[in-house]
């Protein structure tokens, strides 16, 4: 067996810089890959890895392929990160989350410190905050989970479970949250129980400390806390199925509309507060890029869908719907782009300004210089610390849904709703 003549080079700088690497036959590295992005510190490339892409990192600790060959193409990996086989493109891992052998993480996911997944396990467009627990045999793509303070008591997803996110018509409006970004970025929350054998058809809203029993499908909102849902099957039907009937239209604009203000609170946290605690660490800077990027690839996908559904809705012409029902959906699509681009530009009022000015000023009073562990730094928090930061993200997606609803007042958004709270 020969080895072609740039990954030969590359392996052997990387065993010559201490990365150990059992079977350096079994390696294959591509010409793009840039080995002073490999840590030379603890890093292990078990036998039969691929890693591909100019932007892979893969930091001090790491260990690739312990169970099966893994694939790494243009990921950023943190310290102490485990992937134990399978695929995983566009993505980051920070600092100890882990992936089972058979899993397949793509574009758009960010795994937060201490997340991680059994085997088999797929994700694509996926965010899980800090200690989120994945089991094995799952489909979750498409969605944000934060929740649960530790290792021992941190939000689960049991075996067998799938987060529906492609309908009859061809959508993938689908996005769901899981808890939601302002409250969970403070470690501080409930965990919430998802039940194996069962599934929720986004896009929905779930509230903190809320357990799910096994073998449910949810189909609704619960954006209450603290609940223990069990949601019976529908009874069965036979009737004629209309495309593109969307009878729940407002309520999956909403839902998208909330999903990308919640990115966007999310963005505004790596900007002004994760980012001095990444740069302390080994590639930092790239680890921070990273998660920009995907956060921004997760806009793009929100965006790119919902433009894709509002032409559908918009042309869909029933003659059981109401004119004002084809008014309003034809005024979103009109007024779409304009609302797109409120989260690429940002949206603050000056009382959210100010509520970010006096949170940021007393994060740096209770962190000073410490920005070695942010896990620490977060959870030793006062609470009247959190409470102002979780009032500034809530202020920014308050701003970012209001200014959305105002561009297309026929919709009446968020006149109803619950809002995770």
């Amino acid at each position: 067996m020969e080895l072609k003549p740039r990954a030969e080079a590359k392996i052997a700088q990387l065993i010559q810089k201490g990365v150990d690497i059992p079977n350096p036959l079994t390696l294959d590295i591509g010409d793009d890959v840039n080995i002073d992005q490999i840590s030379a510190k603890g890093v292990t490339l078990y036998s039969g890895c691929r890693i591909y892409g100019k932007k892979t990192v893969i930091s001090a600790g790491s260990k690739l392929g312990y169970e099966a060959p893994a694939t790494v193409e243009n990921c950023q990996l943190g310290t102490g990160v485990e992937l134990k086989g399978g695929f995983f493109s566009s993505s980051v891992f920070l600092e100890k989350s882990n992936m089972g052998m058979g899993a397949h993480v793509r574009e758009g996911s960010i795994l937060e410190e201490q997340a991680g997944g059994a085997h088999c396990v797929g994700l694509k467009q996926t965010i899980l905050f800090p200690f989120v627990t994945l089991g094995s045999l799952i489909n979750f793509c498409d969605c944000l989970m934060a929740g649960g303070t530790s290792r021992q008591n941190h939000s689960e997803v049991g075996s067998s479970y799938i987060h529906f996110n492609f309908t009859p018509d061809a959508d993938k409006t689908t996005p769901s949250l899981i808890g939601d970004v302002p409250r969970g970025v403070m470690l501080n929350q409930p965990p919430i129980f998802l039940g194996g054998q069962g599934g929720i058809i986004g896009p929905l809203r779930l509230g903190y400390g809320n357990v799910v029993a096994a073998g449910c499908v949810l189909r609704e909102d619960h954006p209450e806390n603290n609940k223990l849902i069990y949601e019976t099957a529908g009874t069965g039907c036979v009737k004629d199925y209309v495309p593109a009937a969307y009878p729940g239209f407002r309520r999956v604009v909403e839902n998208n509309i909330l999903y990308l203000a919640n990115l966007a609170a999310l963005e505004a946290w790596y900007r002004e507060v994760r980012k001095p605690f990444l740069e302390k660490q080994e590639f930092g800077t790239l680890l921070y890029t990273g998660v920009l990027d995907q956060l921004s690839a997760a806009r793009k996908e929100r965006n790119k869908r919902l433009e894709a559904m509002a032409e559908k809705a918009a042309a869909a012409v029933s003659p059981e719907r109401l004119p004002e029902s084809i008014r309003s959906r034809r005024e979103f699509h009109e007024r779409l782009k304009p609302i797109v681009g409120m989260f690429t530009e940002g949206g603050e009022s000056d009382k959210t300004k100010k509520s970010r000015e006096s949170f940021l000023e007393d994060f740096r009073k209770a962190t000073g210089d410490n920005k070695g562990n942010y896990i620490a730094a977060i959870q030793g928090l006062p609470a009247e610390v959190s409470s102002k930061g979780v009032r500034w993200l809530n202020s920014l997606v308050d701003d970012l849904c209001a200014m959305a609803a105002a561009a297309v007042p026929s919709l009446s958004l968020f006149k109803n709703k619950v809002q995770i709270r």
